[in-house]
């Protein structure tokens, strides 16, 4: 199978070498059309974001208004700090000319003059790699000023790389551009949306890492191509991460619609000693888990996953095996969830340090089965009461492993009917908060 995002090309990261195969010629190609043909194509080739919403991206330039006096933006999101996600440095390692040539086609596509790349701060390596990439590309006159000459197009477009500050919230596009304005990475509430008022009240679009890097082979060879890649509904190749109890862990590129289990017995190598897998969480940490048990027939694309209860996420496949504490995997994660949140919305500021109480009181063995309820409860008044996503992250993993782990919880419990658990529950509420209730 041909690789679109990450080509077996030996150091195909040095620009003489992307050269060499064919690079920035799908940059000349694309400004020799005009911007509805480009937007056109990529609608035509079913490109779906690959950040985790899994929404079309010719659709998403296509909101950005033709006619303005203001400056247009574009954004590339790669904060990548998903637990279970690291698919995006190995784009910036390997392969950062292609992310660059993309960024240059969808700024011309969508008139943006200005792109901002966000890397995740605790990225050091990969934002010196980027940047040198991105250097040589100004020097050779492949951005800036220099592409009139190097591209024979009136055209031109600036690139800057942003680090980010080690916050996850700004992952959520609107914290990620308050944090580029150089303001707290906070969510915005919408409407309006970025396309109408992003960065600096502009226009702006924003497009995950991988997607973008997409665009170039869309270009030179045909949304038709394309298309025909994977699943129909959500064609392409998708960088699968893959980590946990598998034998070969690492990033693989395979078509969208691969089974989750080829991913995991064949590309991954199996689990370890043979052992029988518990649990998956298939997009990322903040995507629900499924059954060991369930696995069969699943394939990895959007809808698939939908339908079995998931959802592709960033394509964080997290492999757990028979003799994994299940719920002291969800401690950990709830505890991150906690630390990360912005603290902007109620819900989330006060519902997520709730589940670490309630899941440190269950992995302690002090909690009853009504503190799983209980904890359930939290959860479910979490999500969809929130600015950002981040109420979902940190409330699903909590609300699908409690119902589809039940058992798991239920062996931390004992029989305590007799316990005065309004009590419990009042002595809880004073040591996380006075306020702290989040039941609406």
């Amino acid at each position: 199978m041909e690789k679109i995002v990450l080509p077996d090309i030996e150091n195909f990261h040095n620009l003489d070498v992307y050269l060499a195969n064919g690079g920035y010629t799908a940059v000349k190609k694309a400004y020799a059309q005009t911007t509805d043909d480009i937007i056109d194509q990529v609608k035509k080739s079913g490109l779906r974001g690959r950040g985790g919403a899994a929404f079309s991206t010719g659709l998403k330039w296509s909101f950005m208004p033709k006619s303005t006096d203001k400056p247009k933006y574009l954004c590339i999101n790669g904060d990548e700090s998903e637990p279970g996600s690291f698919k995006d440095r190995q784009i910036f390692e390997f392969n950062p000319h292609q992310l660059i040539e993309g960024i240059l086609i969808t700024c011309y596509a969508i008139q943006a003059k200005s792109a901002y790349l966000y890397i995740r701060g605790e990225y050091h390596k990969w934002v010196n790699l980027m940047q040198k990439a991105l250097d040589d590309a100004y020097e050779r006159g492949f951005v800036g000023e220099k592409m009139k000459e190097t591209f024979g197009h009136n055209f031109t477009c600036e690139i800057y790389i942003h680090k980010g500050a080690g916050a996850y919230i700004c992952g959520e596009e609107s914290s990620l551009m308050n944090s580029i304005e150089g303001k707290r990475g906070y969510p915005r509430v919408k409407p309006p949306f970025p396309a109408q008022n992003g960065l600096w009240g502009n226009p702006t679009t924003i497009n995950n890492v991988e997607t973008i890097t997409n665009i170039p082979p869309i270009i030179n060879k045909g949304w038709e191509w394309f298309s025909a890649i994977g699943e129909p509904k959500h064609p392409g190749t998708i960088l699968f991460g893959v980590s946990g109890h598998v034998n070969k862990p690492g990033v693989y590129e395979l078509p969208s619609g691969t089974l989750l289990t080829d991913i995991i017995n064949i590309h991954a190598g199996g689990v370890p000693g043979g052992k029988k897998i518990k649990c998956v969480i298939p997009g990322g940490s903040s995507m629900p888990p499924l059954r060991g048990e369930n696995l069969e027939g699943v394939k990895m694309d959007a809808d698939s996953l939908r339908a079995a209860g998931s959802a592709i996420g960033t394509g964080g496949i997290m492999v757990m095996a028979e003799d994994t504490d299940i719920v002291r995997v969800l401690s950990r994660l709830s505890k991150f969830y906690h630390h990360e949140s912005c603290g902007q919305c109620t819900p989330c500021r006060e519902g997520t340090g709730w589940m670490v109480k309630l899941l440190d009181r269950i992995v302690d063995g002090n909690a009853s089965k009504k503190d799983v309820d209980l904890l359930l409860n939290v959860a479910c008044n979490i999500e969809g009461n929130t600015i950002c996503a981040l109420g979902e992250a940190a409330a699903w993993p909590v609300k699908f492993t409690i119902q589809r782990f039940r058992e798991e919880f239920e062996k931390y419990t004992a029989d305590t009917a007799s316990i005065d658990m309004p009590n419990k529950v009042h002595s809880m509420r004073k040591t996380v908060n006075p306020v702290a209730k989040v039941e609406v």
